[in-house]
């Protein structure tokens, strides 16, 4: 089982009944703010009448943790939290991989950004590239590619923890040889990894391909039944920061627990405030089971 960090607001102290396994921080109170939801538009569905967890990713893309739920007999709300946009350099994406420069790597560090990627490769005439991935679940996106007997798209990097940092610490380069990267990424990433392979002497392009925003429209009576659920699923600090928490009403107090897929959108939630944020040491779909799991045990709901 993957280990799994828990941030907590309940005590200054540490609590007994907290596993070893587990890192106890305790961030300061925070008031939450509040959007409308809105009825016009259903936005979320069940598999059955009693949900213990609520997923959050974008229509269509929660499956694999739902499927990966239902192995222990856990079944879930689905509530989309954001959606994808085009990015401001989305269109100049398949210009740059058909231009006369060659980038010794691509960095892709999430499933959508490379979703975009492929859609420009395409677009470009397929040109061989050498791609560096975040972790396995960005690695997915292009197996299907990778299956082509004429593949000319080369996954040939994945660092030792799924994070940007270790990525840009670790991503290989070739002695003294100017290297060059194309970091085609979210408008809403942070500069951690272009600053990151800078300081090492890469000469990073970075393209903002797509961006994230909330969704315009949530049922009023699926969100209801949202804030009673023990756990909510969130896998960006996007869903955190600008739907989650504007969900969020001042008079209910809510208090249950948050399962992040990794720590950079743990630190978020940490930031404002929320109670019981787990996450796993490890980010990917197998840790964020073990930290939904782990959030369950610990609240006596599994």
């Amino acid at each position: 089982m993957a280990q799994v960090s828990l941030f907590s607001l309940s005590s200054p102290f540490p609590a007994s009944a907290v596993s070893s396994r587990l890192r106890l921080n305790r961030p300061l109170p925070f008031q939450f703010g509040r959007i409308q939801a809105s009825s016009d538009a259903t936005s979320a569905s069940a598999s059955n009448s009693n949900p213990k967890v609520v997923v959050t990713r974008e229509r269509g893309k929660n499956g694999k943790l739902i499927k990966a739920l239902a192995k222990h007999r856990i079944d879930c709300l689905e509530l989309p939290l954001i959606q994808h946009a085009q990015g401001p350099d989305t269109d100049r994406l398949s210009s740059v991989l058909n231009a006369d420069t060659i980038f010794d790597w691509i960095i892709i560090t999430s499933p959508e950004a490379g979703s975009v990627f492929l859609e420009a490769w395409k677009e470009a005439g397929t040109p061989n590239v050498r791609i560096g991935v975040v972790g396995a679940g960005t690695a997915s996106i292009f197996e299907e590619v990778i299956q082509s007997s004429k593949c000319s798209l080369d996954v040939a990097f994945s660092p030792s923890k799924a994070t940007g940092k270790i990525l840009a610490s670790e991503l290989p380069k070739n002695g003294n040889k100017k290297c060059t990267v194309l970091y085609p990424a979210s408008a809403k990433a942070s500069n951690e990894i272009e600053e990151g392979l800078s300081n090492r002497g890469f000469e990073v392009v970075r393209l903002n391909t797509y961006t994230t925003e909330p969704v315009h429209h949530v049922d009023q009576t699926v969100l209801k039944q949202a804030l009673s659920i023990p756990v909510v699923a969130v896998a960006s600090p996007s869903a955190v920061c600008s739907s989650w928490v504007n969900l969020i009403s001042d008079t209910e107090q809510w208090s249950n627990s948050v399962a992040c897929i990794g720590e950079t959108t743990a630190s978020a939630a940490k930031r404002l405030g929320l109670k019981n944020v787990y996450y796993p040491t490890h980010p990917g779909l197998e840790g964020w089971v073990d930290s939904i799991l782990e959030a369950l045990r610990e609240h006596g709901h599994f």
